[in-house]
């Protein structure tokens, strides 16, 4: 499973080099979550869980509040959240997830960036059945024994628990991500490296140099979108 946080540390790496496209990304999402709920993280789990996340990208306050008030305010801006999946160069498979307040532009925008970059569309669920919804939580400051017994005493499973790269990354059920970082907390620990909700690949695939640099464009293009929130796939992207 190593070489799945390689991956999403590419893709933390990657949305880092731009601040205002990821602070834009997010401020979006914190918007939609406070919308559909209360605007209160401790009685709006998904709103928890957004600023969470937010927390590792280090978001400013400011953007955080702002969407926060806007939601308040009663906006009246609503937005779809819309899942795309298709085809890169050589197998290569990508889900795209989406926040949108105009369908075709966005449909017609992503079929665009997969066309013009060796891939093409799929229809709903051609990929995702490849991927499997999950929790991944890192650490630091901690053996992956430590982590192990913590999660043991909070009565909280894992899927998995891995030492990579000095951190401890802990694998598990989207549901149990809240409950995962609350046993962290309690013994605590305040800083994650990661905190997402993620699909990952069952199986990962190594792509040529030449498919490798197109299946990058490809991906850069689509998370370059205004509307694309989060893109997933199965190309081993580690060093």
């Amino acid at each position: 499973m190593g070489r799945k946080w390689n991956n999403i540390k590419e893709k933390k790496a990657s949305k880092d080099k731009n601040t205002s496209r990821i602070y834009a990304k997010f401020g979006r999402e914190i918007y939609v979550v406070a919308k559909q709920g209360e605007p209160d993280p401790e009685s709006n789990q998904a709103l928890k869980f957004v600023l969470e996340r937010a927390k590792t990208y280090n978001v400013p306050k400011s953007i955080i509040e702002r969407a926060i008030e806007k939601a308040k305010g009663g906006s009246e801006e609503n937005y779809d959240e819309l899942r795309y999946e298709g085809f890169g160069p050589n197998g290569s498979m990508v889900i795209v997830d989406t926040l949108t307040n105009n369908v075709n532009r966005t449909a017609s925008e992503v079929r665009a960036a997969f066309g013009k970059n060796g891939g093409n569309m799929g229809v709903s669920g051609s990929v995702a059945y490849m991927f499997d919804a999950t929790a991944v939580i890192g650490i630091e400051g901690k053996t992956a024994d430590d982590v192990l017994e913590i999660l043991m005493e909070a009565d909280v499973d894992a899927r998995d628990i891995l030492e990579e790269d000095g951190a401890v990354i802990v694998y598990a059920e989207p549901e149990q991500f809240n409950a995962v970082q609350e046993a962290l907390k309690n013994e605590g620990i305040e800083e994650f490296t990661v905190a997402e909700l993620t699909m990952l690949a069952q199986n990962d695939i190594t792509l040529s140099e030449d498919a490798r640099a197109q299946f990058e464009k490809l991906v850069d293009v689509l998370e370059d979108l205004e509307d694309v929130q989060q893109v997933y796939h199965n190309v081993d992207l580690g060093e």
